[in-house]
């Protein structure tokens, strides 16, 4: 057990007295090093975290939890299915819809685009949508009335807004006595929503699900329903149940599944960076087996007067590993605190390097978001402390032990 006088010399000795104060600058180093090592491992972490959390919850605002759709592409008893999804537990919504292919026309560009017809009312149960909306209403949707809403992006990019007209071209052709053409249709857009995913929103729009059948030829069939479950991170289990309860036949997905290898590379990466920050620590901790050797090298002669005194070669161990310990407590707190500060401005601080070097790190185009988003988990922060005190500790063990061997008369001969 460490006794106050052991913990009263380790402390004495982070802080060298002597002439020499390369020992003290040594110690402060290590502290620095530590702290360092593990601010940068929680902000990294951190801007990671939020990534995938900020990923996922715009993923979750587009796309529903579940999906069932017809291994053709159609289902037309797409009511018995829905009443088998409402019998299953934990289902908490179900929509119909209509998928499908189109080019967009508007007033400066054409643009392929992933058309989704929707029962407003129902699509808005599965599906957090209404929270996307920048202008105009999902409920504008009505049959008949052959309006839509497109993304933000996808409208400067044709350069249309609220109230204008767009020409919508399936690719499927009708005969015509000029020969086969494709089959177009106006649209008025009544809204425009931001997914903040470049993705969805300069390649998606929705319309209403009577108009799209009728532009797609469904007749009554739909594509699919989509499903909203009460516990999302259970959709894949629940949706397959859902399948072999109606009878199989058809093709079914959800959330986790069409973008697995997204989530996959985020997760392969976080570990990835986990690892090598991680040796980071380890190289700022073992800084401390340099210190804790030349404080061992110059207090030698008070070693041997300890020793003389009759301090027992267990009490020597306990100063060095004390006086180490403390270095890495002090370096762990303090990179801790600035850790914490970092993850939790992260993204104030990278704003403004941005503005400052007038460049933009994630560029809407080729990353899923555009801003940089963090999200601090405690949990993490308590296994790096604890990974970094660990490695501290451990690296007081070889000096401390080639402390208390030394001999005092070899000590005092030439002290």
């Amino acid at each position: 057990m460490l006794r106050p006088v052991e913990l009263a010399i380790a402390l004495r000795y982070v802080r060298s007295r002597s002439r020499n104060r390369f020992v003290s600058f040594i110690s402060l180093m290590s502290v620095a090093g530590i702290a360092l090592a593990v601010a940068v491992l929680i902000a990294v972490l951190s801007a990671m975290n939020g990534f995938e959390h900020e990923v996922r919850a715009r993923i979750l605002g587009v796309l529903a939890h579940g999906t069932i759709t017809g291994l053709d592409g159609r289902i037309t008893d797409w009511r018995h299915l829905e009443q088998v999804a409402a019998e299953y537990p934990g289902v908490r919504a179900s929509a119909p819809f209509v998928r499908g292919e189109a080019m967009l026309v508007g007033e400066s560009a054409v643009k392929g685009v992933e058309v989704r017809g929707i029962d407003p009312e129902r699509e808005l149960a599965t599906a957090a949508l209404g929270n996307l909306l920048r202008a105009g209403d999902f409920r504008a949707l009505q049959p008949g009335g052959y309006a839509i809403v497109i993304g933000q992006a996808l409208a400067q990019r044709l350069g249309v807004g609220m109230g204008d007209h767009v020409v919508m071209l399936v690719p499927e052709g009708m005969a015509t006595p000029a020969g086969v053409a494709p089959r177009m249709r106006r649209f008025q857009v009544a809204g425009i929503f931001q997914a903040g995913m470049y993705e969805y929103d300069n390649g998606l729009v929705f319309t209403n699900i009577s108009d799209a059948a009728r532009l797609f030829r469904m007749g009554d069939a739909v594509s699919g329903i989509r499903l909203a479950f009460a516990e999302p991170a259970r959709a894949a289990q629940s949706v397959l149940g859902i399948a072999r309860a109606y009878g199989g036949g058809v093709f079914v997905s959800d959330w986790t599944r069409e973008h697995a290898n997204f989530f996959r590379s985020i997760e392969l990466t976080r570990s990835i960076m986990f690892v090598i920050l991680l040796m980071v620590v380890g190289v700022a901790a073992f800084n401390i087996v340099s210190t804790l050797v030349m404080v061992v090298r110059e207090k030698r002669g008070e070693i041997a007067i300890l020793r003389t005194l009759g301090a027992a070669p267990g009490a020597i161990v306990r100063i060095f590993m004390a006086q180490g310990t403390l270095i890495g407590v002090a370096g762990t707190l303090l990179g801790v605190a600035l850790g914490v500060a970092v993850a939790a401005n992260l993204d104030v601080l990278v704003a403004l390097v941005e503005r400052l070097l007038g460049m933009k790190f994630l560029a809407p185009d080729i990353y899923f978001i555009s801003d940089f988003p963090t999200r601090l988990e405690w949990p993490d922060v308590a296994v790096i402390g604890g990974i970094a005190l660990g490695l501290a500790f451990s690296s007081t063990l070889y000096p401390a032990w080639r402390g208390a061997a030394l001999p005092p008369a070899e000590a005092l001969r030439h002290y």
